[in-house]
């Protein structure tokens, strides 16, 4: 599958935690960097996401923000 978004990560799922609709997805994408991605219960179900697949993270974002 081919997308229009440039930012793609590589990584690892190393959890997979479902709430009532919507479930956190953590991706390790280098050793000890972790980023968690949310999505519907119904996506999870639907691409069959498990801890130890392989996935890809696709960002597309508008606005970015700092603080500190």
């Amino acid at each position: 599958m081919k997308l229009s978004a440039r930012n793609q990560i590589n990584g690892k799922v190393v959890e997979v935690v479902k709430g009532q609709t919507t479930a956190h997805v953590r991706i390790e994408i280098a050793k000890g960097t972790i980023i968690t991605a949310s999505i519907t219960n119904e996506a999870i179900d639907d691409l069959k996401l498990k801890a130890g697949d392989d996935v890809t993270a696709i960002i597309k974002a508008s606005d970015v923000m700092v603080g500190k």
